[in-house]
């Protein structure tokens, strides 16, 4: 039986003719391509300022260096996300002031949002995950009340709505990724989508070694700054691909909803939310209660491996890594996140699956766990 990928990205043909087409045109850095990618995405999101760049970790630090976050500032974010958002913060010079999560949505807890802003706060970053966001109202709401900047790590729900609007299309600044195993890929890379002209202008300088043109077209620097400007091969596969889009949303909540018909009954598991309209599904995360049924986690990763299916881990807690410790953070402050970060098995979802193959995922966990 051939092995079910955990992740696979989906690459027609004619994503890897217009590969072919950019390589063979002599133009293959930032260019045409990029410029007609950024025009596209810009619409999917309202016509907002849209930038492209090389990851969306680099689209998280840039953004977090222009809502003007440095040394001794604090960013407050839910330690249930992937390690690149607490990574950047600390590299920007910042505190990541952490809070816990909802254990089903695993939307960031906005009560402990509230009562973490000191005078030190500069921003709010939350995760969006697959199924479910934070209440969007609320959070903007907060942020208001106490002028700080909003920082969406929207990079798992490209196609996501709140109240009929894609995530992206309002608000403040909303990062994306177009990594492989995401609702579209570049190869590599990212988005941010931003408020107005003058935002986007500045990640223009900040995308490229902080590089300013003077009247008489030589070049100066103000600040120093990194390389973080997509090519155009990755901007004409993500031209195609972001056709595609609404297809392969499509298919995965297809593949999601049928996950929800068939996986078996478990005591105490949790299962994403179920039945939001608007939500892109990702991935699927099952919370399982491994010493209920003797077993660990990894035994149990290993005899879907043994059976062809991977998996993954999505998300460790950030506050529990090395570096979070380090920063003060102790096992015991977020226990809905470190449940999720013991207890979590990412199953297989992707494109190039149909309902079969949910079917033999969800047969072959009711079999182990028996």
């Amino acid at each position: 039986m051939p092995v079910l990928h955990f992740s696979q990205p989906s690459i027609s043909e004619e994503a890897i003719a217009a590969m072919a087409d950019t390589m063979r045109s002599g133009w293959i850095a930032s260019g045409p391509r990029v410029q007609e990618f950024e025009h596209a995405l810009s619409q999917t999101f309202g016509g907002r300022p849209t930038r492209s760049l090389t990851s969306a970790t680099g689209a998280m630090e840039l953004a977090l260096l222009a809502c003007g976050v440095g040394q001794g500032d604090e960013v407050i974010t839910s330690t249930q996300s992937f390690f690149s958002t607490m990574n950047m913060i600390v590299k920007v010079g910042a505190h990541p002031v952490f809070v816990d999560c909802d254990l089903i949505t695993r939307a960031m807890d906005l009560e402990q949002v509230a009562a973490a802003i000191t005078p030190r706060t500069r921003a709010i970053v939350p995760t969006h995950f697959p199924g479910g966001l934070v209440d969007m109202d609320a959070l903007y709401a907060l942020a208001r009340r106490h002028g700080l900047r909003v920082i969406e790590d929207a990079a798992l729900v490209q196609g996501s709505e709140w109240k009929g609007q894609p995530v992206g299309s309002f608000g403040d600044i909303a990062t994306f990724s177009f990594h492989p195993n995401k609702n579209m890929t570049t190869i590599e890379g990212g988005a941010l989508v931003l408020p107005d002209d003058a935002t986007a202008k500045r990640i223009d300088v900040l995308r490229f070694h902080g590089i300013e043109r003077l009247p008489d077209d030589s070049r100066d620097v103000r600040e120093a700054s990194g390389k973080y400007n997509m090519s155009d091969v990755s901007a004409a596969i993500g031209l195609v691909q972001l056709r595609q889009l609404p297809g392969f949303l499509a298919h995965r909540r297809m593949l999601a909803d049928h996950y929800f018909e068939v996986f078996p009954q478990i005591d105490y598991a949790v299962l994403p939310p179920r039945g939001i309209a608007g939500q892109s599904w990702n991935m699927f995360c099952v919370l399982l209660p491994f010493e209920q049924f003797g077993i660990t986690r990894q035994d149990f990763r290993a005899a879907l491996r043994e059976r062809g299916i991977a998996t993954g881990l999505s998300y460790e807690s950030s506050h529990l890594t090395t570096l979070g410790r380090q920063l003060g953070y102790r096992e015991g402050q977020f226990p809905n996140a470190e449940r999720i970060g013991r207890q979590t098995v990412t199953l297989p979802l992707h494109c190039g699956m149909q309902k079969e193959d949910v079917e033999r995922v969800c047969h072959a966990v009711r079999e182990i766990l028996a």
